[in-house]
């Protein structure tokens, strides 16, 4: 007897339609499948049958063979397991053939026969919409997942039993009621920039960062604040838009890290591994090619704490992604591309006592010095949009009663700034300047001449590429938004120089 069930399955982010076709003939109890299964799907057989018959259904004792189509494609997890014991148990005239047809069906399956929760759902669930599917059977553990598509029939189940009676019309599962997303609002966090004594200069260079999207480097002796002020950027990221929620949900369950209680991603990204991280754990890859922390930083901040402590190698490899938004990890049998269109904020010592350039004494030879600053290369300087010397930060500051400028307050010149990007760009699939392709700087980066010739003063004293002055242009473009002007003035572009001028102290 012949079944075949609808399925998806996932490569990188992108979902695609697998039809699992199950033949049951007579000959040796035997249980085989084709079609470039990994090991997990051929474990299959030990789950699925124990899940059948603990289920109170009978299992075949005959030649199973299971296809996975299409054939050259290589196929990953558990997500089958359930689809397979249904086309078991329909090819065995359990239930009634056809039932099924209409739907997709995805779900890993325990022993017992209840269902496990599944990554990757909300990205397989949107690409069966694309294809025009519209009914589904997930597992009950991804219902709020789910809930954010519209326009689609999507029935949780807790187990086989639940599913089989389900399709012999003798039990009925309720379809998800659809969620609005809201963004996360809350004041959840413990940090706050009002907290920060002085650093007046790194807050208006964050501020200026989380408005346009514009990578961050802090500069400065230890102690003076660095990391705290990289802590409190997710108190002023504006709250994300519904598609970007949905880009950053979709890598979040492919990783497995998405808290399965909410189902979406409200808050925007803050990633910060430590300076061990290895390349496959930063960009991405491994067996499974499964996404770095730069895409897990998807339309958030990848924090990276005393930047020349990690590997050149690793840092190196931040070079493409920073440029493209969209890191390819390429393997022997497969090529995959994930988003990570991430704002980078970085912070590091001027050398590896940390003095260097402040009051107190340096303790490093100039070697040392050389060696330490040069772990940073001047390609991946290059990216950096915004390069700020933080200073030590003196007792009367420090003691001062002067109540500083909240988080709060700071958002919502962030957001309004945001706002009219949106707008500027609308339709372009970009949401902030930092994206912005060097045909929209002809167009939104328009500055007179008083500008330019000082633009012009800078490129030559300061010896920049072409990159920075590109860099200088949107940065400026952030600092009219924040101002509130529609045109870009001089003070605009002085201002996005002075964030370039630390290449010549700490590079020369």
């Amino acid at each position: 007897m012949l079944a075949k069930i609808n399925s998806f399955a996932l490569s990188g982010v992108k979902g695609y339609k697998v039809d699992i076709e199950l033949d049951i003939n007579s000959g040796l109890p035997s249980y085989d499948v084709v079609g470039l299964p990994d090991t997990a799907i051929k474990e299959s057989r030990e789950r699925v049958r124990s899940a059948i018959k603990n289920s109170g259904y009978d299992y075949p004792t005959k030649k199973i063979t299971v296809n996975l189509a299409p054939a050259d494609t290589k196929k990953e997890g558990a997500i089958f397991d359930l689809a397979i014991a249904i086309g078991i148990l329909s090819a065995t005239e359990q239930i009634p053939i056809g039932k099924y047809k209409d739907f997709i069906i995805l779900g890993e399956l325990s022993l017992d026969g209840s269902i496990r929760n599944i990554s990757g759902i909300l990205p397989t669930i949107i690409a069966g919409v694309e294809c025009g599917y519209k009914n589904y059977i997930i597992p009950n553990a991804n219902r709020n997942e789910a809930s954010y598509i519209d326009g689609i029939n999507v029935y949780p189940a807790s187990s086989l039993r639940e599913v089989v009676e389900f399709l012999r019309d003798t039990c009925l599962i309720e379809k998800i009621n659809s969620h609005t997303y809201v963004s996360d609002n809350n004041n959840r966090y413990t940090v706050d920039f009002s907290e920060v004594k002085g650093q007046t200069m790194a807050k208006r260079a964050l501020e200026i960062g989380a408005a346009g999207g514009h990578n961050t480097i802090m500069i400065g002796p230890p102690g003076s604040g660095k990391t705290m002020l990289a802590k409190c950027m997710p108190t002023i990221m504006p709250s994300m838009t519904f598609e970007e929620a949905i880009e950053v949900t979709k890598i979040h369950s492919i990783s497995g890290v998405l808290d399965p209680s909410v189902g979406i991603v409200t808050s925007r990204p803050f990633r910060s591994p430590h300076h061990t991280a290895t390349i496959p754990s930063l960009t991405g890859g491994g067996s499974n090619c499964k996404p770095g922390e730069i895409s897990l930083a998807h339309n958030g901040v990848l924090f990276l704490d005393e930047m020349p402590e990690y590997s050149r190698k690793t840092l190196e490899t931040l070079r493409q992604p920073l440029e493209d938004g969209i890191v390819s990890i390429s393997r022997a049998r497969q090529t995959l591309e994930y988003p990570c269109d991430f704002m980078l904020v970085a912070s590091m010592n001027p050398c590896p006592c940390g003095n260097f350039g402040s009051s107190n004494p340096c303790k490093c030879s100039l070697s040392e010095i050389h060696k330490y600053i040069n772990k940073l290369s001047g390609p991946l300087l290059d990216r950096i949009d915004l390069q700020v010397e933080v200073d030590s930060i003196t007792y009367s500051d420090l003691r001062s009663e002067v109540t500083a400028e909240t988080s709060a307050e700071i958002k919502k010149r962030v957001e309004s700034a945001r706002q009219m990007q949106r707008e500027r760009f609308a339709g372009t699939g970009i949401y902030t300047n930092s994206q912005m392709s060097n045909s929209m700087l002809k167009k939104f980066c328009v500055i007179d001449k008083e500008s330019d010739a000082l633009l012009e003063k800078a490129f030559n004293k300061l010896s920049l590429s072409a990159r920075a002055s590109t860099r200088i242009l949107k940065v400026a473009r952030t600092i009219a938004d924040l101002n509130n002007c529609e045109n870009i003035e001089i003070v605009h572009i002085a201002e996005a120089i002075q964030y370039r001028s630390l290449d010549r102290k700490y590079w020369e």
